[in-house]
């Protein structure tokens, strides 16, 4: 205990690379705990020019003035780097890699885990995105003690999110990670108070894989309701596309259209804001797009530029 009777604040390492990790760590940042080192994956190379940038949470760390370690994996140099630190515990979000023993034990209270879905539903790489492919009307985050089986530790804490009826996988992740910083935030203090407790996860598991190129494919085939929930969950990576003339079709901003009148799969008809693409339903609205080799426009203007009649996805 303090000196006001208060818990003794925790020796703290996070480890984070994305955007979405970066509202914990300023939130941890913010308490009365000491983040003794940010670990993140090494700069990589972005852009057109392939410049290389340091992730979102290591210029995070830098703005706060934290110490980083940048690790591709955290092996045998990685994890004594963070020994030399003593951390009481870590904490983890989308770091992008796996953590083994010994480095599992090292902290006293081990590492817990903020992970974007009520678990067990949705372990893995893509919690978020995958939901959405599913056609999930509901999804959560939950903090969690890490071990050695994929996102199967005991669960501190959660939240439930309704997700909106039109909100991407980005604009869900956002959300998720603004409010799962408190979450994870209050069980750290718990585990320094010694109150916190974790229950025994509950329920089917499901898996959900890291994302590739292939599953960002557009079927017209499918009902519209499917159709977009795909859109959505690929949105905006690895991002939803078709084929045009035999080339890659980007879809970038894509809605229902429920009043529109029937088109075949995949053919389009000029709209109000955009172009109808038929589905195995109803068509959908298409607002904007990116065809092969060209910067992204608006889809009404594509559609003006395009002689005879359109259809996508036929030449896939």
């Amino acid at each position: 205990m303090t000196a006001d009777g208060g818990p003794v604040p925790l020796r703290i390492a996070f480890a984070g690379t994305p955007s979405v990790a970066v509202p914990t760590l300023r939130a941890l940042h913010a308490t009365g705990h000491d983040v003794v080192a940010v670990v993140t994956r090494p700069d990589a190379p972005l852009g057109r020019k392939r410049v290389l940038t340091p992730s979102p949470v290591a210029l995070a760390a830098d703005e706060l003035g934290l110490p980083v370690i940048k690790a591709a994996r955290l092996d045998t140099e990685a994890t004594e780097r963070i020994a030399e630190l003593r951390p009481d515990l870590a904490a983890v979000v989308a770091y992008g890699g796996l953590v083994r023993e010994p480095l599992l034990s090292l902290p006293a209270h081990g590492w817990i885990n903020l992970h974007f879905s009520l678990l067990p539903r949705w372990r893995g790489a893509a919690p978020v995105q995958r939901a959405l492919m599913a056609g999930d009307r509901t999804t959560g985050a939950s903090v969690f003690q890490l071990v050695p089986e994929l996102d199967a530790g005991d669960v501190f804490a959660e939240l439930r999110y309704d997700i909106p009826a039109d909100a991407t996988a980005g604009e869900v992740l956002d959300a998720l990670a603004d409010a799962g910083a408190g979450l994870l935030t209050d069980v750290v203090d718990g585990i320094a108070a010694g109150t916190a407790v974790a229950r025994p996860q509950h329920g089917e598991p499901s898996h959900a894989a890291k994302l590739t190129i292939d599953d960002g494919l557009l079927d017209w085939e499918q009902p519209a309701d499917r159709l977009l929930d795909r859109y959505r969950g690929v949105t905006p990576e690895p991002g939803a596309h078709t084929t045009l003339d035999g080339a890659r079709f980007k879809v970038l901003r894509a809605r229902p259209a429920p009043d529109a009148a029937s088109l075949a799969p995949g053919a389009v008809a000029p709209a109000p804001g955009g172009v109808l693409v038929g589905t195995a339903t109803g068509p959908v609205l298409v607002e904007r797009v990116q065809p092969a080799g060209k910067p992204a426009m608006a889809a009404s203007d594509w559609a003006r530029g395009v002689r005879g009649d359109i259809v996508l996805g036929g030449d896939a």
